[in-house]
């Protein structure tokens, strides 16, 4: 079991994703927006942070390069739909990000989450 902090802006999504993976056995914080994910990230301890690359506002890269200064550890795996253009553009992501294309099966989505925990 991990502890993932999911960051999804579309409401149904993130709920989809929250008990696809509360029902593989793990503890799941999800967030609308990448402000409110950045303030849990700077409180709790997370293996891994799972968001969406589009949002407004603090978008997924900008959570995922904040996420590991805070914890360089810390596993991270990008969900969207535009990861060509998304990760091409402003600021680098972390090197050791991972990218789940949408749209993909919930249980495509719990076993790259299991994987990458277990890397």
């Amino acid at each position: 079991m991990a502890r993932i902090l999911l960051a999804e802006d579309d409401d149904s999504l993130r709920g989809f994703l929250g008990k696809a993976l509360q029902r593989a056995g793990h503890d799941i914080d999800t967030f609308g927006d990448g402000e409110e994910a950045l303030v849990a990230l700077e409180t709790q301890t997370y293996d891994l942070l799972l968001t969406d690359i589009v949002m407004p506002g603090l978008d997924g890269i900008e959570l995922a390069r904040r996420a590991s200064e805070i914890d360089p550890g810390m596993k991270i795996v990008f969900i969207t739909g535009f990861a060509a253009v998304a990760l091409s553009s402003g600021a680098p992501a972390p090197r050791h990000a991972k990218v789940l294309s949408k749209p993909f099966h919930l249980r495509d989505l719990v076993a790259e989450v299991d994987r990458v925990i277990a890397a």
